[in-house]
């Protein structure tokens, strides 16, 4: 043994180190996901177009979805803490270039690098950062880490809009990446002097790079297809000839995995049909991110509030989010997963509805969208802890690993397709009233007038969430099943 392995071996976590990591997981969770909410501020400012806008909302989490599982492997080979500070690195240059994004033609190369090197960041700290929490604490205060990183990442994730807004219409939203700069150097310098910590490896590993390369290809062709459809023209030469890459790519990339002796996706997994309901029903849960980014935009864009006053209308998704989410945790512990996690999605859908009547006034509309926003908080709370129960514990001890992490892949690429879908639909809509007119024939809009083309595309684009959550409700129904309640340890 190492000197190096026999100090790991020996070190207890301090909270120095935990709150170190906390600090990488609200880069992302707070910091890069303020982009929901700033959208609009950002987009005028750097004078981009919304579909391009709709891509660097979107395209964080499609890369921490794309790379999130196989770093997460080479964590464990690497080390975890060098994972972690890479991962504070790309935050750092990420929103370096995100803040530093000059208005006119270089913006989009310096947001869009910006925010893909976010999500590389996501996609570093963490696996890795939850594994040093599994390595390096035992017993209740592994309990109370393991809280206080999801705390960081939930409650981060339920006050980005509110943050954002109050930095944006205050300072200035480029100030909210030069801070992200400031949190990371702060993370660094916490974690400085942690030992090294890698998995007990056996057999040599293989980088899966043919998997990893047609995985990216298909993903970002299928992104670039969602938000840039609609502009460039459904039938237009580039957008077909992408369809076709998505095509081509897909169907390598599922036969290489199939034949790979390790896949970073082995989809032999989902021959398990409760992980396979659990994983489904979590992109979907995920998906529905994209009501967050139409509500704000609609508040903003049709009721001309400011991302301040927006991001308060969410002040109750952030409290319940955080309340509700141990309550997850009895509900799975007396019910079992499948009760809570349909209860969770009804408790979502029905926060969507509450938000979607853009029909109304701009008053009443406020008071639908806290109780809404608060009620979807719930929603997701009840459901996070039994679905993710439901995934890894219908699995055997040898593909937790692989499991959790494609799991967790899946968190990522449902919002990144759920909010680039519904930004998609909302813009284009919007853009084109003629092509929503009918519904002002089916539903009574009072008030304002002039802005019936974004009232009536929120509407549809938030009913697409409706449909979301259907989905993921019937996945749960047909494959989750009804079980005996779990005994609290």
């Amino acid at each position: 043994m190492t000197a190096t392995a026999g100090k790991a071996s020996t070190y207890q976590g301090n909270d120095k180190l935990l709150y170190g990591i906390i600090l990488g997981v609200i880069t992302f969770w707070l910091f890069a996901q303020t982009t929901l909410n700033i959208a609009p501020a950002m987009q005028k400012d750097l004078g981009l177009d919304a579909s391009m806008m709709n891509i660097a909302v979107a395209i964080t989490a499609l890369f921490s979805g794309i790379f999130i599982v196989v770093i997460g492997g080479l964590a464990d080979r690497i080390g975890r803490v060098k994972t972690v500070q890479i991962g504070f690195y790309l935050s750092i240059i990420g929103s370096l270039l995100i803040a530093l994004a000059p208005t006119g033609s270089m913006a989009t190369a310096f947001l869009l690098v910006g925010r893909a090197l976010q999500g590389m960041s996501a996609a570093c700290i963490m696996p890795a950062s939850l594994a040093l929490v599994k390595t390096y604490w035992d017993g209740p205060a592994r309990q109370r880490a393991v809280s206080l990183w999801s705390i960081g990442s939930w409650g981060g994730s339920g006050v980005c809009s509110l943050f954002g807004g109050l930095v944006a219409d205050n300072i200035g939203w480029r100030y909210i990446f030069f801070a992200s700069i400031v949190v990371a150097i702060i993370g660094l310098l916490m974690m400085k002097g942690t030992p090294e910590s890698k998995a007990e490896t056996k057999g040599a590993y293989k980088f899966d790079f043919a998997g990893v390369l047609t995985f990216m290809v298909t993903m970002v062709a299928l992104q670039i297809v969602v938000t840039q459809g609609n502009k460039m023209g459904w039938t237009s030469p580039l957008i077909l000839s992408l369809i076709a890459v998505v095509i081509v790519f897909g169907s390598l990339f599922f036969r290489i995995e199939n034949t790979s002796g390790q896949p970073f996706v082995d989809f032999k997994l989902f021959r398990n049909p409760t992980y396979t309901g659990a994983t489904i029903s979590n992109f979907l849960l995920n998906g529905v991110a994209g009501t967050l980014l139409v509500s704000l935009q609609l508040v903003q864009l049709g009721g001309d509030l400011t991302a301040q006053q927006a991001g308060t209308l969410t002040l109750g998704y952030a409290v319940a989010i955080i309340a509700f989410i141990r309550v997850g945790e009895k509900l799975l512990q007396r019910f079992g997963a499948r009760k809570p996690m349909i209860w969770g999605c009804l408790i979502t859908g029905l926060a969507i509805v509450l938000l979607s009547p853009a029909n109304v006034l701009l008053d009443d509309y406020k008071i639908l969208a806290m109780i809404g926003y608060t009620l979807f908080g719930v929603g997701l709370a009840f459901y996070a802890t039994p679905s993710t129960d439901a995934a890894l514990s219908s699995l055997p001890a040898a593909q937790a690993g692989s499991g959790a992490g494609i799991y967790k892949m899946a968190s990522s690429l449902g919002a990144a397709f759920g909010v680039a879908i519904s930004a998609a639909i909302f813009t284009a809509l919007s853009a084109n009233p003629e092509s929503v007119s009918w519904l002002a024939g089916v539903i009574t809009f009072v008030g304002r007038q002039d802005n019936l083309a974004v009232r009536e595309a929120a509407i549809i684009a938030l009913m697409f969430n409706v449909f979301m959550v259907a989905v993921a409700i019937l996945s749960i129904m047909l494959t989750v099943p009804k079980v005996a309640a779990k005994t609290a340890p």
